[in-house]
């Protein structure tokens, strides 16, 4: 080990994330020196209360509140405070410091991704984000590093552990949404308030991030495409079971190409269909995966933990690891690149296969007046499945319809005019079909 100097490190933040790399330093100092070439000195530990209980044990004298003084004089930050403010200061400062900086802060980057990278770049220095997306799971090395000389065409990922849960029990266990929830809450997969999750905003900030990065562009948080899992019911998963399918809730990223010819980047989050033949899903219980589709590389999944203090912590101490030898070696920064400048297109430009399902009356030529409104509408029948339920007074069918690949728009406007046809009863529910 070529031992010439001391990397100084300055942790922000002391949750169940950031005390386990401040243990896992510590502890492992030596070993990860030796990756390195030099001494790896943490410098302190930036708390909002030194007396907290925590589930770590953390040397008193390295536990501060002035995050500021701590900042000043440290190689590399590592920001694991969670948050817009002061998250995004402290960011700032460290960068304007000179100092290299480690964030797993997806709300941060989706909403101010931009200007802190141009930050870094002015200054010299790097951001490293590892742990931004999907916790343990090596996917933004890859995409930043790995694949930059190939040209990736989608995205499908599994990026919120808890929605997977809950999905993943009422596929395999027949739990009810509700049931399903109280058992994620239960084994700690979900906050007292699951909005974050189940509202499909975690996701939607991780997709933000996928989308920059694998297409080489700036993407606006507030355009990504969002649905959460809440509207799921018991008799959507078993519907989806009949027909090969399991309901995933998934960040889908891709180049697409508007009805106009503008070539631009869908980034979108939503419940879906996946054949259970694809590899996501086998994708149970809070685990994520990640599903590239790049043009010489081929289909590439990355799998594993999408949670957890200890699991996100390996994806930290690998930033830390990269950063320090950038040190050791010198030299600038390598800043994102967002040359392709593609625009985000709205959802309405998507092309892909949907599942409608409706409840219409059972008489004579009603299945024809449907196929009818959808061909007029520019919408394809590639399969229909008619069940009656014999428990209305009047005689009611369900057709279960899959589509050929249509585009969103068209889809959306064949909906509301089957709405308003009287024809059918009510529109039960439009299920995208991914991953075919």
């Amino acid at each position: 080990m070529i031992d010439y100097r001391t990397v100084r490190v300055a942790l922000l933040g002391a949750g169940s994330v950031g005390s386990q790399v401040a243990r896992l330093l510590l502890a492992n100092g030596d070993e990860l020196a030796a990756r390195v070439g030099a001494k790896l000195e943490l410098a302190g530990i930036a708390v909002r209360n030194v007396d907290a209980e925590r589930d770590v044990d953390l040397p008193r004298e390295l536990l501060t509140t002035d995050a500021e003084s701590l900042i000043v004089g440290a190689d590399i930050v590592i920001e694991l405070m969670g948050g817009i403010e002061p998250a995004r200061t402290h960011i700032l400062s460290a960068l304007n410091s000179g100092a290299d900086v480690i964030t797993g802060n997806k709300a941060l980057l989706a909403a101010h991704g931009p200007e802190l990278f141009a930050q870094a770049e002015q200054v010299g220095a790097e951001i490293y984000y590892e742990a931004a997306v999907a916790a343990a799971i090596p996917i933004i090395r890859p995409l930043r590093d790995s694949l930059a000389g190939d040209n990736i065409h989608r995205i499908l990922a599994i990026v919120n552990g808890s929605t997977n849960f809950i999905l993943d029990r009422m596929d395999r266990f027949g739990d009810s949404m509700e049931d399903a929830q109280k058992t994620a809450f239960e084994l700690g997969f979900l906050e007292a308030d699951p909005t974050l999750d189940v509202g499909g905003y975690d996701a939607a900030q991780k997709a933000t991030i996928l989308a920059s990065l694998a297409f080489h562009s700036s993407i606006d948080p507030d355009g990504v495409y969002r649905e959460g899992i809440d509207t799921i019911t018991a008799e959507q998963i078993d519907a989806a079971r009949k027909a090969g399918y399991v309901i995933k809730l998934l960040a889908i990223t891709e180049r697409i190409t508007a009805e106009d010819g503008t070539a631009g980047v869908s980034a979108r989050v939503y419940p879906a269909l996946v054949s259970r033949e694809h590899p996501l899903a086998a994708v149970h219980g809070g685990n994520n995966a990640v599903f590239v589709e790049a043009e010489a590389a081929g289909p590439l999944m990355f799998y594993g933990a999408g949670a957890g203090g200890v699991q996100t912590a390996s994806a930290v101490l690998g930033d830390l690891v990269s950063a320090a030898r950038r040190h050791v070696a010198g030299g600038p920064g390598l800043g994102e690149s967002t040359h392709a400048d593609l625009p985000l297109l709205p959802i309405g430009e998507i092309v892909t296969k949907y599942q409608i399902t409706l409840r219409v009356s059972d008489r004579q030529g009603v299945l024809a007046e449907v196929a009818s409104i959808l061909a007029n509408g520019g919408v394809s029948v590639e399969t229909v499945e008619q069940t009656i339920d014999p428990t209305e007074a009047s005689p009611t069918a369900f057709l279960v319809i899959g589509t050929h690949a249509s585009r969103e728009k068209a889809l959306k406007s064949t909906v509301e005019t089957l709405k308003a046809s009287g024809v059918v009863d009510s529109v039960v529910s439009v299920l995208r079909v991914e991953g075919a």
